[in-house]
């Protein structure tokens, strides 16, 4: 484990930053090189939509990998959730601008209809706050137990995520089950903690 602190000591926050645009970068040249399958723009809202998850996964797996294991990636989590936020939001604008083309009526009744879409959509509103408070001036103005306070959204945002995903696919598939199981996991290994909090 002192190896693995050792070496991200090392490493400078700012590097995940451009280490989180290969992803998009690649599925962009797979898109325009015609890569991307029989229906390019779900296949792209797919991939941008899971990685985003994995991210979400990531961000929730730092303080569990600290308190259970001794492994120390703190600094690292401010860019894994900022870089979170932009792949949900590019998941969203593909889907708003690409798939239903800008048709704000439909896309209203898919929001109200489908389980799936309303989920997903208040993961996002979840996000959007933690993202804007996602800086060093933030923190100071809410105080660290605000802003600690505000930042427990992750855990709303990452298990409807994990939902949307599981409604999305339809039926008992594996792939939606595991990510879901492992944010359930996550979330769960932190109550223990949050009991401590609330006695202290």
């Amino acid at each position: 484990m002192q190896t693995i602190n050792q070496t991200a000591r090392k490493i400078p926050a700012w590097s995940l930053y451009f280490l989180g645009l290969v992803p998009v970068s690649f599925l962009v040249f797979q898109l325009f090189a015609g890569n991307l399958g029989v229906d390019p723009v779900k296949r792209l809202e797919h991939e941008l939509g899971e990685i985003a998850l994995q991210l979400l996964i990531a961000g929730l797996a730092i303080t569990p990998l600290r308190t259970k294991l001794g492994i120390n990636l703190i600094k690292f989590r401010r860019a894994i959730g900022l870089l979170a936020f932009a792949y949900v939001a590019m998941h969203l604008a593909v889907w708003l601008f690409l798939d239903m083309q800008l048709l704000l009526t439909q896309i209203l009744k898919d929001i109200v209809k489908r389980w799936y879409i309303t989920i997903g959509m208040l993961g996002f509103a979840l996000m959007i706050p933690l993202a804007i408070t996602s800086n060093n001036l933030s923190l100071r103005k809410l105080g660290g137990a605000r802003w600690r306070n505000l930042h427990k959204l992750t855990y709303g945002a990452a298990l409807a995520g994990g939902l949307h995903y599981v409604i999305l696919v339809k039926g008992w598939q594996v792939e939606p089950m595991i990510y879901l199981g492992i944010i359930i996991v996550l979330l769960g290994l932190r109550l223990p903690q949050l009991r401590r909090l609330k006695l202290a």
